[in-house]
């Protein structure tokens, strides 16, 4: 007989994981129609907060490696949603700025975020219950963070 720590219902990471691409599957339809990918959506939030960025905060804002970065940026530059510029400081960082197409997308999609904030309200999962699923979420991230170095 398994013992129960090895039934899959008993492990996070498989909520953790169904719960991430089941997300990423609730904004194709909503994106696929502007030619994006969630990914670049994600760019494209780090990017309409500040515009402006070396790669490389991108990428720490993303929580990914500049090499997983890097590509996904050369394929938005090429569809016209941002540039790439050497910067003046230092020309080995490069400068990430969205084009006029990308700014516009934020108002395109902007009711992406409620759209699929909806979707996932049910049950325990209330908008007054965001904030603390949020922070519980962000505990573990860093927990994770910190223990995987």
């Amino acid at each position: 007989m398994t013992h129960p720590r090895f039934k899959l219902e008993n492990q996070l990471c498989f909520r953790l994981y169904t719960a991430s691409r089941l997300i990423t599957q609730a904004y194709h339809p909503l994106l696929s129609e502007y030619g994006l990918t969630y990914p670049q959506y994600l760019v494209l939030l780090v990017l309409w907060e500040k515009d402006a960025q070396p790669v490389n905060d991108i990428a720490k804002r993303l929580m990914l490696e500049t090499n997983t970065v890097t590509p996904l940026l050369k394929r938005m530059e090429t569809e016209g949603i941002l540039t790439r510029t050497q910067g003046k400081k230092d020309a080995r960082q490069m400068i990430v700025k969205l084009t006029k197409k990308g700014q516009e997308l934020q108002e395109q999609l902007v009711c992406v975020p409620e759209t699929v904030g909806s979707s996932v309200l049910c049950g325990n999962v209330t908008p007054e219950t965001m904030p603390a699923l949020y922070a519980m979420l962000d505990d573990i991230i860093l927990n994770l963070k910190v223990h995987n170095r």
